[in-house]
């Protein structure tokens, strides 16, 4: 059996920088057409000449690969209106991140007062930039992201024409909000649809497993896998494929990421298969963000094929990937 994908993107990829960029770049570029890039990195990408620079730095790392790393900024409350319009053709969308819930996030925001946010949520929206959100709260770390929930429905119900993406969902609760507002959005991981906490710490630990936001219940997991199969028109792949050093997962205050950017359309192929979609895959991992985003990136064919592909135990001496060592059910064979 054969597959082919049409211009592939990834809605939601860290690439990181310096030695770890060089690693990760080229093998999202291999087999995406494009990718929308975090902005997490240290420092923070925040200005017009960030943007460039890091661009840059991705242009050189990808190689020969045709692919686009659209690019984001990281939300901050003090932005000018003068400075969103000279960035709005630099990037793609800007994220925001509550004050140091995740990797590299010390500098989001603390207490979503909207009387703080408007100005620049409210330009944003003029100018047409989506605002793509990191949704938890720091409460208990099951619950944070279904606490988040009446904050995107406040952001939603305020600017009824910001496009807003809750990125990398992993409850029921989001998957319901998805139809009660108009302008929100999602983002799905390769990780959520497959795995739970179980998985990560029903036994033994697995580090490589470990990411935030968590993974949840069975009945949670099963919300995803319902639109994500159905390729309901508001969701979208995003990997959230987040690389770090092997000594930096196989530790004591383990970093949170699962790295899947070189097996996610291999997984994302064997699990809509398993599950008898595969005429969905096409709108998941490609189309609907097309639409969503407005954007047209360069032309690739990716063809799969179903047969056995052996995941890498690890790749250049440094970074596991989810799966390694294991056997998945199809490989890629092209992709141009």
């Amino acid at each position: 059996m054969v597959l082919s994908l049409d211009t592939p993107l990834d809605m939601h990829l860290h690439l990181r920088d310096g030695e770890m960029l060089e690693i990760v770049a080229p093998l999202s570029a291999e087999t995406f057409s494009g990718a929308l890039v975090m902005p997490n990195l240290v420092p923070p990408v925040t200005t017009a000449q960030m943007v460039r620079d890091y661009r840059e730095r991705i242009a050189k790392a990808q190689g020969a690969h045709r692919f686009v790393p659209y690019m984001t900024l990281f939300f901050r409350s003090d932005y000018t209106p003068e400075f969103l319009e000279e960035v709005r053709d630099e990037i793609l969308a800007i994220k925001l991140y509550p004050a140091g819930i995740t990797t590299n996030s010390e500098g989001g925001v603390s207490g979503f007062d909207l009387e703080e946010l408007a100005p620049v949520l409210g330009v944003m929206s003029d100018l047409g930039i989506p605002l793509c959100v990191h949704g938890e709260t720091n409460g208990f770390v099951m619950d944070r992201e279904a606490e988040f929930i009446p904050i995107y429905e406040r952001l939603a119900q305020a600017f009824p024409d910001l496009k807003i993406v809750m990125e990398h969902i992993t409850t029921k609760e989001a998957v319901a909000a998805l139809d009660r507002y108009e302008n929100l959005y999602a983002t799905i991981t390769l990780h959520h649809l497959y795995i739970t906490l179980d998985d990560v710490a029903g036994g033994l630990l697995q580090p490589h497993l470990f990411c935030k936001p968590i993974a949840k219940r069975p009945e949670d997991r099963t919300a995803l896998l319902n639109v994500a199969l159905g390729a309901h028109p508001k969701v979208m792949f995003g990997s959230d494929s987040a690389p770090h050093p092997r000594e930096a997962k196989e530790a004591p205050g383990c970093a949170a990421g699962v790295f899947t950017a070189p097996l996610a359309l291999q997984g994302l192929a064997q699990l809509f298969d398993r599950h008898g979609a595969l005429a969905n895959l096409q709108a998941f991992v490609s189309d609907n963000a097309r639409r969503i985003y407005g954007i047209t990136p360069p032309d690739k064919e990716v063809v799969l094929e179903k047969s056995p592909w052996l995941v890498p135990e690890i790749y250049e001496g440094t970074v596991v990937p989810m799966f390694a060592g294991q056997s998945l059910e199809w490989r890629v064979v092209s992709a141009k």
